[in-house]
């Protein structure tokens, strides 16, 4: 199998002048191709070609025409989609079947949601007392942003990418995408899928490299207007620092440590079963992932032995294979840190029941792991772990679950499990957080919002919000 491995600046493809790097299959740890990398030179060229387009032919489209074009590239997601979770799968470690039944639908159906906006963008007429005594008609307009550079992530690369792209084009902007250099495959097919569309040359440019290197370029460039990056939120601060030296926009989805609450009313099969998903789905990497499960005492033993037995059950494999159910960790580096917070977790005092090392084979595995007895201040109930490691901690009534839900530096997702509607209510009120779901783990949407408080980033992405997101309002008043 070959595999997409040149930069895709300004309609062509091409070799970068950055070198070339390493793209390696997680799961046997051999090298899948050598990645082209771009320069800054690179850089320059493809911000040059995006602001090009910003008075060119991609401006002079009519929102209904950008809304056509959006709409063929859902549709050719859909036709690559086989090949599109193999090279997730492959790039990753993800089983197949993950990014099969979710990433995968759920860009394409952020293509068609935005592609439906793309027309019907408009401001609003304001009433005003006039102007130095003359009448005056007063209304807003809402215009492209500029130039976007979208940073992805390595965990969910072609789903992440639709949600920056998808919003941006539908508004008028042009992007140039930066690729994650340890999962780039899938978004490079996507480029191929946005030529084959139709978006005229210079409106999308997709340039792999390395982070310090592509990326740093991109956040420094006085030509981008905005950068939207998601990934840890070390990395976020430091684009934030960056953007604001020149007034660069910013949306950063920067992670988080989720609670799972479950209260005493909970249907505890559905709770079981959301919960385990929200622990383990695409090994725990996933930045909503619920890894601190909240249970109250009364079921608190039951729930513990219920997801050690959830661990011990996942099949780890070969991500192509149908038995598996989850796949290797993305790199070594991510392999060791996330060991690493498993022993801090044994030398805090936390109780390993199950998991919790290496398996002996080739790739970069790590166990399910579920630690109990965990208290709130303890190191793995803090951090962003990013990979299969739940704690589980005990609660006695609701007001203290939201306590420790709330004691954590991030925001991003919550979920509350319960049959109580009124208590479902309640405390989806009073978790700070920017997604709550209720008898479900994170069921996201292209038309719900998405994005975090506190460390877990600013900004929204999805819904009006991304269209939000992407443009400048403009005021216009004509004295009559």
């Amino acid at each position: 199998m070959s595999y997409p491995n040149q930069l895709f600046l300004a309609g062509q493809w091409r070799d970068g002048g950055g070198g070339t790097f390493a793209d390696l299959n997680p799961a046997t740890e051999e090298k899948l191709t050598d990645v082209s990398a771009a320069s800054p030179a690179d850089v320059d060229e493809a911000v040059a070609a995006a602001r090009a387009q910003l008075s060119g032919e991609w401006a002079a489209l009519p929102g209904s025409r950008r809304g056509v074009i959006l709409n063929r590239v859902a549709d050719l997601i859909d036709r690559d989609a086989e090949l599109l979770a193999r090279l997730e799968a492959l790039d990753i470690g993800k089983p197949v079947g993950q990014p099969a039944v979710l990433d995968l639908p759920n860009a394409a159906r952020t293509f068609r949601h935005f592609a439906g906006w793309a027309d019907k963008i408009t401001g609003q007429v304001i009433p005003t007392d006039g102007y130095l005594g003359r009448p005056a008609h007063s209304y807003t307009r809402r215009e492209p942003v500029g130039v976007i550079a979208a940073i992805i992530p390595w965990n969910t690369p072609l789903m992440i990418t639709a949600w920056k792209l998808a919003p941006a084009l539908a508004a008028g902007n042009t992007v140039v995408v930066k690729p994650p250099e340890d999962a780039p495959l899938s978004i490079l097919h996507l480029a191929k899928l946005i030529e084959e569309a139709g978006v005229p040359d210079g409106v999308v440019s997709v340039l792999p490299g390395l982070g310090n290197v592509t990326g740093q370029a991109l956040i420094d460039h006085p030509g981008v207007d905005k950068i939207s990056f998601t990934g840890s939120p070390e990395v976020g601060r430091h684009v934030g620092v960056a953007a604001a030296r020149s007034f660069k926009r910013v949306t950063l989805e920067l992670g988080g440590k989720s609670p799972q609450i479950i209260l005493a009313d909970a249907d505890l099969e559905a709770a079981i079963g959301g919960t385990a998903m929200g622990l383990f789905f695409n090994q725990g990497q996933v930045c909503a992932a619920g890894t601190r499960v909240l249970v109250h005492r009364s079921l608190y033993t039951d729930v513990v032995d219920a997801l050690a037995g959830s661990a011990s059950q996942q099949v780890l494999g070969d991500p192509l294979d149908p038995a598996t159910t989850m796949g290797a960790l993305v790199s070594k580096k991510q392999q060791d840190r996330v060991l690493g917070y498993i022993e801090k977790g044994r030398s805090e005092g936390a109780r390993l029941v199950t998991g919790g090392a290496r398996p002996e084979r080739p790739g970069y595995f790590v166990q399910p792991t579920i630690f109990a007895d965990v208290h709130n201040d303890m190191t793995i109930a803090r951090e962003e772990i990013f990979g299969p490691v739940g704690s589980v901690i005990p609660f006695d009534d609701p007001a203290e679950a939201i306590r420790i839900a709330n004691t954590t530096t991030y925001g991003l997702a919550a979920t509350i499990w319960t049959r109580d509607v009124s208590a479902a209510h309640a405390l989806a009120g009073q978790v700070r957080a920017g997604a709550v779901g209720v008898n479900g783990w994170a069921p996201i949407d292209a038309a719900l919002p998405w994005g975090g408080m506190k460390s877990s980033g600013v900004g929204r992405e999805l819904g009006w919000s991304g269209i939000l997101a992407n443009t400048e309002e403009k005021v216009v008043t004509v004295v009559l």
